[in-house]
């Protein structure tokens, strides 16, 4: 779920695309990234946890620091569009998922959602945050609530834009697809999957050159062993036990027609988090932080401000 290259077609990707030069792709990708990265004040680092694992990272911005965290198959630019909006009021740091990215690509270890969300408080402990606002989309949804339920004292409010772990959620057409038929529309096994994998995700995907998208294609394909280790884990696992009844402040955030996890899973979720509040955006797939970024955050900046005057 990329970010938006639009703006970067400039006289380069207009020569690659014309020659159809697929050899400008990763240099296209990089400066796409450089760009918004940049609009979003936001710059690349890393750091090694306890255990040696590597993490790359974005960070930007001042203020109360706020964690964002990617989903399946997703990398820390998923949140640079909708950072933009946000780094002028907390300091957003956003990691690579151990498995995804640039972080380290472990198969030794487990990916289940309370296991990635104690690797991602080793991740804000190698940090020193001892409080923070956490929010994370589809599977980065579910590893924020396990964090919350495994440290409340730490989490000060979550954002949760479809997200993943409610066992009790309605089946989602990708649910069906996957249980029914032997595909997952997620996974990437040539680059010509790649535009059908966002029109599936995004109900308004942004545009994106065609070299790029090759490019990001075989990044997945050469991560689909893992990505197909980590699925067959998160698929059969939920956090609704360990979250039934948390008191962390909640904004729930779900794109009406996302096709990867049922907007119905919103009212099953105001009932296992009694406060949270919930906002459905129209016409939205299961990205809303890419599709409607500057919305995404002006919801998200309400919210935080309702929590300020209480």
């Amino acid at each position: 779920m990329p970010s938006l290259f639009r703006t970067v077609l400039a006289a380069t990707a207009l020569v690659a695309l014309l020659a159809g030069c697929d050899s400008m792709g990763p240099s296209l990708k990089d400066s796409a990234y450089a760009m918004e990265r940049s609009r979003a004040g936001l710059v690349r680092k890393e750091i090694s946890l306890p255990d040696g694992t590597h993490v790359v990272y974005l960070e930007g911005g001042s203020g109360a620091p706020l964690v964002l965290v990617h989903g399946f198959g997703a990398d820390k630019d998923n949140f640079t569009r909708v950072a933009r909006y946000l780094t002028p009021h907390y300091r957003v740091i956003v990691p690579d998922l151990v498995g995804f990215g640039e972080s380290s690509h472990r198969t030794d270890i487990d990916y289940h959602y309370a296991a990635q969300a104690q690797r991602l408080h080793d991740f804000t402990q190698a940090l020193g945050l001892s409080r923070f606002d956490l929010g994370g989309n589809s599977m980065g949804g579910g590893i924020s609530m396990s964090l919350a339920a495994q440290h409340p004292q730490e989490v000060a409010s979550l954002w949760l834009l479809d997200c993943a772990g409610i066992a009790a959620a309605p089946p989602s057409e990708l649910a069906k697809i996957v249980t029914t038929t032997d595909t997952n529309p997620l996974f990437i096994t040539r680059e010509s999957d790649f535009p059908a994998f966002l029109k599936f995700v995004m109900s308004d995907p942004p545009y994106i050159p065609g070299s790029v998208m090759n490019v990001m294609a075989r990044e997945r394909m050469a991560n689909q062993p893992l990505e197909r280790q980590v699925f067959a884990q998160i698929a059969t696992d939920s956090v609704d036990a360990s979250v039934k009844g948390l008191a962390t402040p909640t904004l729930i955030v779900w794109g009406d027609e996302d096709r990867a996890l049922s907007v119905g899973t919103v009212p099953v979720l105001k009932t296992l988090l009694p406060n949270a509040q919930a906002v459905v955006m129209p016409h939205v797939g299961h990205a809303p932080m890419i599709e409607r970024p500057q919305l995404a955050a002006e919801d998200y900046l309400h919210f935080r401000g309702q929590l300020a005057t209480r």
